[in-house]
């Protein structure tokens, strides 16, 4: 068997081209390492066929073997091996579809821990809150993706929690998941890590994953990578941190780095959507070494794949880790202004035919929709509820829906309003024609599956709250279930009524607001009357 693949393998081909093999995660985490020379943690990828041997026939008896040697080469390139109480090492075990999914797979961090290594995780790096702040981590994390232990089972972690306060709560946790559960996490963490690989395996099958991959069109029978990589903390204090950004703006196109960040905190603390997040623009005040170093790679990185890009990213003590790449999923807009603005780079210089198979008839069409409804105005005497974060462009009417389970049940348009969204909503926002959140960032689950569907957007409306069957403003306006609301997905509006009206011509808009597309229509006539 020969399934695992670190990620400076040498390939015979360049590893962008192996998302079938390494799926898409894993050959960006290849490419990076080995093509581009980034800072990328140490891993390996387990390949995607056997995720389906192990999906078919159960756990493949020479992975045990597999998993030692490369655990222990691992552990070799960090200098500290995976259950060592003196100088743990803890991995992060991560999905990776070839066709990006973004957040209906399973992930697992800070694997390796229990009660002896975060004794000696506490020493080595000499900051026991962090220690014990990871611990709990894993804790929540694996009872939830591995044991199925749901969130209502589990105490919250106490606000600003002291060192001692998170000792009390790592016991908690551990007796609330036994009791939900009927086991423990288990403490072997080659143990930790086989089970945490099969949940990853068996989150091809779930129900987030089924619904997503319908409404996308992929492949049933594709199944996942899933990549083993040497932990980096963003939890280890002040001057670390963690973030999500694109090269562009995903829902204009605007040619400037667009992303959240997040301090003293762990990836899934960003997309989750639960916590404020900050614009780049503070971590250059804050890390300003780290923040030119990510803008280098950045531009290093939209020049080796000509498109938008995606990255994930970890500063750890004032140093920055690269943690994935992958191209963007972008709006319509967006998608025809970056296209035609790579084809004028000239590093990048697409080619109309490239411009053309990336900005289609159909996406073409939305787009012209979008800056339409865009240059209308609404009309006088509407009340505004709230306004938010613009998170995909799109003006859209519904009545308000709550929960997923009700978009589903919907017959006509509705818009789903949640506090935040997760996995677990995707089959409600596949029904919606808007979603509003009152928490979340610009890369939260939410947006980030909104821009990809081309579903408007709304997220951050942090005036509202939700409680029982309605939606209150901060100004004591409310909204109540089944009533209508407006979202506009580009300026972070919302309003209660139906919403329409412009007298601004739809043409005079796109020449206005996006020349790019008159551009790409030309070159479509061109290429109809001389086709190649």
């Amino acid at each position: 068997m020969t399934g695992v693949y670190p990620f400076d393998h040498a390939h015979e081909v360049p590893a962008r081209d192996l998302g079938h093999l390494l799926g898409g995660k894993g050959a960006g985490l290849a490419e990076m390492t080995a093509a581009l020379g980034f800072n990328v943690p140490p891993g390996f990828t387990i390949a995607v066929p056997v995720c389906r041997q192990y999906l078919a026939n159960g756990w493949p008896a020479e992975l045990d073997t597999e998993l030692t040697t490369h655990i222990d080469r691992l552990g070799e390139l960090m200098g500290r091996h995976l259950g060592d109480p003196a100088d743990p090492l803890l991995v992060a075990v991560r999905s990776g579809a070839p066709v990006s999914m973004p957040g209906m797979l399973d992930t697992v961090l800070n694997l390796g821990i229990n009660d002896e290594t975060v004794v000696g995780l506490a020493r080595c790096s000499a900051d026991d809150h962090f220690a014990w702040d990871s611990y709990r981590r894993f804790l929540e994390m694996f009872a939830g993706t591995v044991m199925g232990v749901g969130h209502e089972a589990l105490t919250e972690t106490p606000a600003g929690a002291t060192t001692e306060q998170l000792k009390t709560h790592v016991a908690l946790l551990k007796d609330e998941i036994q009791a939900a559960a009927g086991r423990p996490v288990p403490s072997d963490p080659a143990q930790q890590l086989r089970e945490a690989i099969e949940a990853v395996f068996r989150s091809w099958g779930s129900d987030r994953a089924r619904a997503y991959r319908r409404h996308e069109g992929i492949d049933e029978d594709m199944g996942t990578g899933c990549n083993v990589q040497a932990m980096v903390f963003g939890n280890r204090g002040t001057d670390s941190g963690t973030g999500v950004v694109f090269t562009r703006d995903p829902s204009t196109g605007a040619a400037t780095p667009f992303g959240d960040y997040l301090p003293c905190a762990q990836g899934e603390d960003v997309v989750a959507g639960n916590s404020r997040t900050k614009p780049l623009v503070f971590l250059s005040e804050h890390q300003p070494d780290a923040y030119d170093e990510l803008i280098t790679a950045l531009r290093k990185l939209e020049l080796h794949y000509r498109d938008i890009c995606d990255v994930e990213f970890t500063v750890e003590n004032g140093k920055l880790w690269l943690l994935q790449t992958r191209i963007g999923k972008r709006g319509a807009v967006a998608a025809t202004r970056i296209a035609v603005d790579l084809a004028d780079d000239p590093e990048i210089a697409l080619s109309p035919a490239e411009v053309l198979a990336r900005v289609p008839e159909s996406l073409r069409a939305r787009a012209r929709a979008e800056v339409a409804a865009q240059a209308h105005h609404p009309e006088e005497g509407v009340t505004l509820l709230t306004a938010g974060l613009g998170a995909s462009p799109g003006r859209v009417s519904g009545r308000v829906v709550l929960t997923a389970d009700d978009a589903m049940c919907a017959d006509d348009e509705v818009i789903l309003v949640r506090t935040t969204t997760s996995p677990e909503d995707v089959a409600g926002m596949s029904a919606s024609v808007g979603i509003l959140t009152t928490r979340g960032g610009l890369v939260s689950h939410a947006a980030v599956v909104a821009r990809g569907w081309g579903v408007p957007a709304v997220v951050g409306a942090d005036a509202l709250t939700i409680s029982g069957d309605e939606v209150r403003s901060e100004d004591g306006l409310v909204v109540r279930a089944g009533e209508v609301i407006t979202i506009d997905g580009t300026a972070g509006c919302v309003w209660i009524g139906t919403v329409s009206g412009s007298s601004q011509a739809a043409e005079t808009a796109v020449a206005e607001r996006l020349p790019q597309l008159l551009r790409i229509e030309g070159w479509a006539r061109e290429r109809e009357v001389s086709p190649a």
